[in-house]
């Protein structure tokens, strides 16, 4: 509707064409739900190429913003690991002090 093709509703209502399948529908798709219109089918084609478009970078952007949390816990887990080996052994070293005496 936002692209004023409010006629070809219906029909892909009637097809149960939802988000996810008009991001299959190509050219002959379209004409076959009744898009007789090629500067119609265009102007979908153009949008929905958009639409893949900014997809595709917010998935890239989803998988950067993991691959960053990822690096981040692997990062932290080090330092607790160290942490932890400094501790082991200053109260290693404060045991073996005591037995010595």
């Amino acid at each position: 509707m936002s692209l004023n093709l409010e006629q070809y509703v219906s029909e892909f209502s009637a097809q149960n064409i939802n988000g996810e399948h008009l991001l299959q529908l190509d050219g002959s798709k379209l004409k076959a739900l009744g898009m007789t219109s090629s500067q119609d089918r265009a102007i979908i084609k153009k949008k929905l190429k958009e639409m893949k478009a900014s997809l595709e970078k917010a998935r890239k952007a989803q998988e950067k913003m993991e691959k960053q949390r990822e690096k981040l816990r692997k990062k932290e887990l080090e330092q607790l690991q160290r942490k932890l080996k400094k501790t082991d052994k200053s109260s290693s070293d404060a045991t073996e002090g005591t037995n010595e005496q």
